[in-house]
């Protein structure tokens, strides 16, 4: 198999690279205009910017929230694709903000909340405190890791079950990977395979669709299958999956082993060609929500799908790759429509509308999210990448 499809596309299908439907540039300058508003608004380092209350108030959550790294994130793309030192300035100000996080072993977030900013950081700028800072908090992540049951414990309690893992937390992968690589230490290389390879065994339906939570008792035994966030146990919660995809997608980046890759293009595939996926490809927050089409969308699922859809399309073979990008392509397109995308200098200066956290708690419903708009500007710079080098 060729490593990029789209060079097996070169004598047939050209086109499909030639013309940028999405303007990029106008996005991120447009993002840009937004974030800069957002600083104004957020002198206080001790709160980050998360998304908005019922009653329209601006809702900011402190660091150990599991969302707390996606600003410093963003920002840290922000001067990437512009290279205006005032982003790096402001990304290392609202990563730092976050250092403290390191220590703390009592979530499993800690992949959105040092990777996204510190990962983006030292990637761009290779300073040492980052990398010391990820290192740390590395061996904090891993002490939720539980040899015997194989996977990284996500809550430490859920209703009456002491062990339940959740889909998000292939999320955290990545972030080990990178820290086996860094410091040599294999243990972060094993421990992901396990997770990984557990959460294959045990978190899907024959549909390819993915449970939310799943809860382990003795000896790694599956004792519960449920959902938190979306509709019922036995639902496809749209963002569940779309973590799903992105989450075996870095697998298959990292390791080279095609069932990773085979597992990331059935969950794929679930999702793109679900019946209830609507026309724009912005799903709704549940896809087997009851009252669709009169369901809330959740413009958040679409973005973490647009961006892991953009890597995918790397490593699959020309229809499936021609699929996975288009989808993309029409993903990224709705966000940057005004159905979803904000207008300056409003929805509390966040970049997108219309995401969903956590219908059945009757929390972040039909709000702005911050990983929304995180995911939403990674999807945009994978993109232009992806032109700029087909061109």
């Amino acid at each position: 198999m060729k490593k990029y499809w789209l060079f097996a596309l070169l004598g047939t299908s050209l086109n499909v690279f030639a013309q940028s439907k999405i303007d990029v540039k106008k996005e991120i300058d447009f993002a840009s205009k937004q974030y800069e508003l957002m600083l104004k608004t957020h002198p206080d380092y001790t709160k980050t910017p998360q998304s908005v209350n019922p009653d329209g108030t601006l809702r900011d959550m402190p660091t150990s929230w599991w969302c707390s790294g996606f600003f410093g994130g963003s920002l840290w793309y922000l001067y990437e694709y512009t290279k205006n030192p005032k982003w790096k300035v402001a990304a290392d100000k609202w990563s730092m903000a976050v250092e403290k996080e390191q220590y703390n072993t009592d979530t499993h977030d800690l992949g959105f909340m040092l990777y996204c900013p510190f990962g983006n950081g030292y990637r761009l700028t290779k300073n040492p405190k980052y990398k010391e800072i990820m290192l740390t908090g590395a061996k904090s992540l891993a002490t939720r890791f539980n040899p015997k049951i194989g996977v990284i414990k996500s809550w430490n309690k859920f209703q009456s079950y002491d062990y339940p893992v959740i889909i998000d937390n292939m999320m955290n992968l990545e972030f080990l990977f990178w820290a086996s690589k860094v410091s040599g230490n294999k243990e972060f290389y094993k421990l992901s395979l396990s997770h990984a390879d557990t959460t294959l065994k045990n978190h899907f339906r024959p549909d390819n669709s993915s449970f939310h939570v799943i809860c382990y008792g003795d000896g790694g035994k599956v004792i519960a299958k449920k959902t938190a966030q979306g509709y019922a146990d036995g639902s496809m919660w749209a963002r569940g999956q779309a973590w799903a995809i992105y989450g075996y997608t870095v697998m298959y980046r990292e390791t080279k082993n095609r069932k990773y890759l085979v597992q990331a293009q059935k969950l794929a595939d679930a999702f793109l060609n679900h019946p209830n996926l609507p026309a724009d490809k912005v799903p709704y927050w549940d896809f087997n929500a009851p009252n669709i089409p009169n369901e809330e969308r959740d413009a958040s699922a679409a973005a973490v799908t647009a961006s892991a859809l953009l890597e995918l399309t790397k490593y699959s073979g020309a229809a499936k790759g021609k699929t996975y990008f288009d989808s993309a392509e029409k993903m990224l397109e709705s966000l940057s429509s005004p159905a979803y995308k904000a207008k300056l200098g409003e929805n509390h200066d966040f970049i997108l509308m219309h995401s969903v956290g956590a219908k059945p708690l009757k929390s972040e419903v039909d709000v702005p999210l911050v990983y929304a708009d995180y995911y939403y500007i990674e999807a945009l710079l994978r993109y232009d990448n992806l032109m700029k080098k087909h061109k």
